[in-house]
């Protein structure tokens, strides 16, 4: 599984955030494929402005499940 994480500047202070769905939990994907075109569809102008200048504000990443 793969979520969609947004970094925030506030107060000179970035930090990465899930992207929550209606429901209020990070909305989740089963290909990183999937997880990267809805974020395309989130967040346009910031996937395309990280092609021509950093830093980099948008992510997708792999949920790795503990075992314990």
């Amino acid at each position: 599984m793969y979520k969609i994480q947004v970094q925030d500047d506030e107060n000179d202070v970035r930090s990465w955030h899930d992207v929550l769905g209606p429901d209020g939990k990070p909305l989740t994907f089963p290909s990183m494929e999937a997880g990267r075109e809805r974020l395309q569809a989130l967040f346009p102008v910031l996937v395309q402005m990280e092609q021509y200048a950093g830093p980099k504000r948008t992510r997708v990443i792999n949920i790795i499940r503990d075992e314990d």
